[in-house]
Order: C-alpha cells, then structure tokens, then sequence
C-alpha cells in the first residue's frame, strides 16, 4: 500500500506546475482550481474502478505496458514543449492570448490525466489495489496546485522557465513508469 501512495504523490508533482501556471494567471480564480480538482476526484475513482475491470479481463500482466506508456507520456511532455517552442520561434514569436478555454481545457488535461495515473497505478497494484490510490492521486493533485497557486498569487515565486516545469512534470512521469518495471522485477 505504501508504494501505491508513493507512486500518487510522485506522479502528481506535475499538478504543482499546473497550479504554477494557473497562478501567474491573473484571471484565473483559486474556485476554478477547486472546481476542477473535485472533478479529477470524481474520474480518479472512476478510473480505479475501470482499472480493476481492465486488468480481469487482460490475459497478461500488464506492468509493461504501463512502464512504457508513462515513459512514452514523459517524453512526449518534454518534446512537445521544446517542439512547440520551435514552432513559435518559426512563427517570428507569435502566441495566441490566453482566453478561459484554455483554463478549461487544462482542467480537463489534468483530471483525464490523473484518471489514467490512476488507473495505471491501479493495475500495477492490482491484487493490493485499494481507494487510497485515487484518493492519494486526487489529494496529491490538490495539495500541490493549491500549494504552489497560493506562491505564485503572493509573489513568492518568480517567474520559473517554462523548459524546468515540463521536463520536471516529464521525469516525474517517467519515474512512475520506471517505477512500474521495478515492481514487475521485484526490485
């Protein structure tokens, strides 16, 4: 059970950049934060659920394919950043304006994402899978958007490069799927 807590809290590092970012935000209100952290909550434990009904039916232990989809998914986060930099550099520098569908659309990312965080932590655990893992998912994922919006509106953070947030969340997602091998491998 302590790995399975574990693994939600390190994986869920990358809400405190999300909740960064949100802060910098001078439009964005903390009860749109809240809002969407009850949602993820709601899909977490959805996504426990569906996990348990994946992992009966799949006639294979399925750690591998975790381990590799939370790798692929931490790679995929820190090249899709430096790509879609160099696509802006391209383009003479021009971004669009932030409008409150991009709030919303990075409130759905994040909860869909913690859906799935869940679900695969689910079926790695599986024969010791309990609620605390989508409990510890969505509180982990609370506790550090809350933590670092809060720094972020009293200005106790400065603005931190974009690259250091992406590759952290990155690692951390990769760290969950090595994480996952490890478990297989009994390490």
């Amino acid at each position: 059970m302590f790995m399975s807590v574990l693994s939600g809290l390190i994986v869920s590092i990358d809400a405190f950049f999300i909740g960064l970012s949100l802060g910098l935000q001078e439009r964005y209100r903390y009860i749109y934060l809240v809002a969407t952290n009850l949602f993820l909550m709601g899909l977490c434990v959805i996504g426990f659920f569906v996990a348990g009904h994946i992992y009966e039916i799949l006639p294979f232990d399925p750690d591998f394919i975790v381990g590799f989809a939370f790798i692929a998914l931490g790679l995929w986060t820190i090249i899709q950043f430096f790509l879609c930099g160099y696509i802006k550099k391209r383009n003479g520098g021009r971004g669009k304006q932030e409008s409150n569908k991009i709030f919303v659309l990075i409130g759905l990312v994040m909860s869909f994402e913690a859906m799935l965080i869940t679900m695969g932590i689910t079926i790695v655990f599986h024969p010791g899978a309990t609620l605390f893992i989508p409990v510890s998912v969505a509180l982990a994922h609370f506790g550090y958007s809350t933590f670092s919006f809060f720094m972020a509106r009293m200005k106790r953070v400065k603005k931190i490069p974009a690259a250091v947030c992406h590759v952290i969340s990155g690692i951390a997602l990769i760290v969950y799927g090595l994480m996952a091998f490890f478990i297989e491998f009994g390490i």
